[in-house]
């Protein structure tokens, strides 16, 4: 196999990663719609990081894993706050107010700013037809909730859940690749339980609570929370994280699907056109020119290739999961 057959195959299992973290949060919005129905938004953004945080270290004790070193507490200490703290509670906030579907296309704007980030953070230094791309991608978006809906007081937080979600995005795609997916949010949810065990407030009647209302807090909790992750985060560093992170303008209009078929929402015929639009985006994006082929400024970010497990028990990008 060449060293192209290589390259080829690794930027595959990158996209297969990143798509199956977006496949599960696609449902997240939804699933957060039916549970603040009949939960208190703090119950439902920061209890699944108590469920989510006993899987978490279930998994880190089967694998034996080791701590991580002390130098990366603080960058595992943003993720949690971001992604497992502050997107949780601001969405749940947010959907007590606005439909799942007028969500998702507010949220829209979350790989642009997860490229943002990765520029800020990561270095990373994509091409010019990457930000045009993107640009053309969430703005297509936006129009269409802004035309469709209209904008609301709820998204500003909705916004601002966006931007957080990005910054932890970006630096647990950094975190991958030293720490390998599925630990980076395995860690921070460990890291974030005390804090949110403490002030999750649970209901007093739990059998009082509609059991659709338990179904998307299971869902928000198991998927949303982890498993989502373990395949995102694996996809950000085996393939880039601006690169990858284009897939999530997918997100919305699968949300729109699972809004529609369990929510019983009907989003515009224009969630159509704007679909056509995101995925001409996408493929843009995502496509090697020419420019690439030397390395310079231009290039994609370059997929790292497996290595020996580093010191502490810490694997490569490439052999984040087991």
């Amino acid at each position: 196999m060449t060293i192209r057959d290589n390259t080829i195959a690794s930027t595959g299992k990158a996209f297969l990663w990143t798509a199956l973290g977006v496949l599960g949060f696609s449902g997240s919005l939804p699933a957060t719609r039916a549970a603040v129905a009949g939960l208190e938004p703090a119950t439902v953004g920061l209890g699944r990081a108590v469920v989510a945080a006993a899987l978490a270290a279930s998994a880190l004790l089967a694998t034996r894993s080791r701590l991580p070193p002390w130098r990366l507490v603080p960058r595992l200490a943003l993720v949690a706050a971001c992604v497992v703290v502050g997107f949780p509670l601001l969405s749940a906030l947010a959907l007590r107010e606005v439909a799942a579907s007028h969500a998702a296309v507010v949220v829209a704007i979350a790989p642009l700013a997860t490229a943002l980030f990765a520029v800020a953070l990561a270095g990373e230094r994509p091409p010019r037809r990457f930000w045009v791309a993107s640009t053309v991608g969430a703005g297509a978006v936006l129009v269409y909730v802004a035309t469709s809906a209209g904008l609301g007081p709820a998204d500003l937080t909705l916004a601002g859940a966006a931007l957080v979600v990005a910054l932890g995005y970006a630096e647990g795609g950094r975190l991958a690749r030293e720490l390998g997916g599925w630990r980076v949010i395995a860690w921070a949810l460990v890291i974030a339980s005390p804090v949110a065990l403490a002030l999750t407030p649970w209901p007093a009647d739990p059998a009082a609570v509609p059991a659709s209302a338990w179904l998307g807090f299971a869902y928000v909790s198991v998927v949303s929370m982890f498993l989502g992750f373990v395949a995102w985060y694996t996809g950000l560093a085996r393939g880039g994280i601006a690169r990858m992170g284009q897939l999530q303008l997918l997100q919305p209009f699968l949300t729109l699907v699972w809004a529609a078929l369990l929510l019983g929402e009907e989003p515009g015929p224009g969630a159509f056109l704007a679909v056509l639009v995101v995925v001409g985006a996408i493929a843009a994006s995502a496509r090697r020119g020419a420019g690439s082929r030397g390395g310079g400024q231009g290039s994609q970010p370059r997929i790292p290739a497996r290595t020996a497990p580093r010191a502490g028990g810490y694997p490569s990008a490439d052999g984040g999961c087991p």
